[in-house]
């Protein structure tokens, strides 16, 4: 018989009846389902362990405009975070619990809280995840044979030690959890750290849906049994403020997207040669004089808002001041330590406008970062385990301008960086920091680097092989792949006389890389398995050229989330042994995308509506004939 497109859409919603879309995101390692609906009520009791999460026997009373919240609508509020009213400390698990301090306990107590407001009042009815008209065939009849789940039992098997909030590496703490939940409604949760519970509770809160009458919330998967680790413990994204400002509060939204993804590093590029947005308090001119405006800029208390609010959700936030290139709006109160800034043509000095980097061969820029260090490095350490100097794109035309040098000659300017890198280092050694560079440093300039210096790469696959080979510890950014600001067209002007030559005006790393793009990226692909345990993880990039705080959103999610299920699901399934497939994921996706704008980031579509109500995927298969 001819298989007709109806026939076949037949087919499809069959299997799709048989075999809801469950949409874990990342990919459990581990996961087993039945088909059974348990709803969850506002008054579950929940312990930890052993005992009960809130303080008082009170009922849960949940309100999605609690007077509670720690950050208002418009990302006020931060300043709050630590803080508790005598009705918070009453109801430790109402909305938007803040927790007082930084121990195991508080946190997973605003952990709970957060997961319930997710469920409850920050969910969705999954229409759009099932076949046209079938929805009421996924969710439960709430009039007949409703159960319940009881409990939330929360299991951390050692305790945290003082470093689990500051993790001294990459992988020192594990963020390993297991999660049951009994077809009679019994859910267990056990982890060996808090981050471990956090990262357990947020698959909790994606087991359930909105029921489409508004006053309920069920999982239709129970029994329900998942173990769960990471493949890679460094998942992050870079994030550029200096090119663009973004408001603190689209940062903090940037770290809730990253724990509903279980992304767990922020890198915060925060100075660049275009703006320097960051205070200082012991040398104000820095900002004064480099931010774009006084509103333009990050005070002490704002990077201790953004640390912590960070390390709650188990996303550290570490910082870069880049240099000794990308470094020219210092010019701008200290002209004496900078040459080349504002040169043009531009290109003979740096990759884009303005330029500017430090001079190499002198003591003042000594005196100046040694200032600089005591001021921040001390501000960030409690809340970091790593500082970066960048050290990318130093162009050795701008040592021509520099009357102690006044050459360009790599043999030249080689012993001076070699100096002048080990110099920071150590500095940030000497906070309890370990250093991350980029890639140039170690093989464009060949310059020797400590075994715990991190390096960034973002040129391909051959940086990885190169830098692991030599046993260097590497970060994978990995342009062709993971540039999501690539792809979106030139942010340079061109005069008519230029007009014909670069149109249709291609930016230098396009093509756009889309979800299944970034999806397809492995950061061990070719390596050894020696210097696969090198790759410490990757971070998607977002350069700020053409970048605002209104597209943000849109422009790193849901892409960010799909490399963080490349870093923490790997890309291979272990129940096939084969490459997770696009038809598996784009409907994980689908619904993550959901829960991602349901809690206020205005993430992008993953594709049509036609698409997304078949929970196979197939129906937007490209058909191989």
């Amino acid at each position: 018989m001819v298989f007709t497109p109806s026939l076949r859409l037949l087919a499809v919603s069959l299997v799709a009846l048989l075999e809801p879309v469950s949409a874990i995101w990342p990919a459990p390692q581990s996961f087993t389902k039945g088909n059974s609906s348990l709803y969850l009520h506002q008054n579950i009791n929940i312990t930890y362990n052993g005992e009960p999460v809130r303080l008082s026997t009170s009922s849960f009373s949940f309100s999605p405009s609690s007077p509670n919240n720690v950050c208002g609508p418009d990302g006020s509020g931060y300043e709050g975070l630590f803080t508790k009213t005598p009705a918070q400390q009453q109801l430790v698990y109402t909305a938007d619990y803040p927790a007082s301090s930084l121990n195991s306990k508080e946190i997973v107590q605003a952990g709970v809280s957060r997961a319930l407001g997710s469920i409850f009042s920050k969910n969705f009815v999954p229409w759009m995840l099932q076949p046209r008209g079938k929805l009421s065939e996924f969710e439960p009849d709430v009039y007949k044979g409703q159960k319940w789940i009881t409990s939330l039992e929360i299991v951390q098997t050692t305790k945290d030690a003082n470093t689990t909030f500051k993790p001294a590496l990459a992988g020192e703490v594990s963020e390993a959890y297991s999660l049951t939940l009994s077809a009679e409604g019994d859910a267990k949760l056990t982890a060996d750290s808090y981050i471990g519970v956090l990262h357990g509770l947020e698959t909790f809160t994606q087991l359930f849906y909105q029921h489409s009458t508004g006053t309920s919330w069920y999982t239709p998967y129970a029994p329900v049994e998942i173990k769960d680790k990471p493949k890679y413990p460094h998942r992050g994204i870079l994030l550029d403020v200096a090119r663009t400002f973004m408001p603190v509060k689209n940062i903090l939204r940037t770290i809730d997207g990253m724990a509903t993804s279980k992304l767990n590093r922020l890198h915060v590029h925060v100075t660049d040669s275009q703006s320097w947005p960051l205070q200082i308090i012991s040398m104000p001119e820095l900002a004064e004089k480099g931010a774009y405006h006084p509103s333009q800029t990050y005070s002490p208390a704002d990077i201790d808002a953004i640390q912590k609010y960070g390390a709650l959700r188990g996303v550290q936030v570490y910082f870069e001041i880049d240099m000794p290139g990308h470094i020219g709006s210092v010019s701008l109160s200290h002209p004496d330590i900078i040459v080349a800034y504002d040169q043009w043509p531009y290109q003979w000095y740096c990759a884009e406008p303005p330029c500017g980097a430090f001079k190499l061969n002198d003591t003042k820029v000594d005196d100046f970062l040694g200032k600089l260090w005591d001021d921040v490095l001390p501000r960030v350490t409690p809340y970091s385990a790593y500082f970066h100097t960048g050290g990318d794109e130093l162009n050795r035309n701008d040592s021509m301008l520099d009357e102690g040098i006044k050459s360009n000659d790599t043999e030249v300017l080689r012993p001076l960086l070699q100096e002048f890198v080990d110099k920071q280092h150590e500095r940030i050694r000497k906070q309890g920091l370990t250093p991350l560079t980029w890639e140039e440093i170690p093989i464009d300039w060949n310059v020797n680097i400590g075994k715990d210096v991190v390096v960034q790469t973002w040129l391909g696959s051959d940086s990885v092989k190169n830098l692991t080979s030599r046993g260097h510890k590497v970060i994978d950014s990995n342009y062709n792949f993971w540039y999501l600001d690539c792809g979106r067209g030139q942010w340079l002007n061109f005069d008519n006389a230029g007009y014909a030559a670069f149109s249709p005006f291609l930016d230098w790393c396009n093509p756009y890389k889309s979800w299944r793009h970034v999806y397809s990226h492995d950061p061990a692909a070719n390596l050894t398995e020696e210097e696969a345990k090198l790759v410490l993880g990757g971070e998607v990039a977002v350069w700020a050229e053409s970048i605002d705080p209104i597209t943000l959103d849109t422009i790193v999610w849901p892409r960010a989330s799909v490399a963080g299920e490349v870093l923490w699901s790997g890309r291979i399934d272990p129940a096939t042994g084969q490459n997770r497939t696009q038809l598996d994921a784009a409907p994980r996706l689908s619904e993550l995308r959901e829960r991602l704008v349901a809690r206020g980031v205005q993430s992008s579509s993953v594709y049509m509506t036609w698409c997304t109500q078949d929970p196979t995927g197939k129906s937007c298969e490209y058909p191989l004939v």
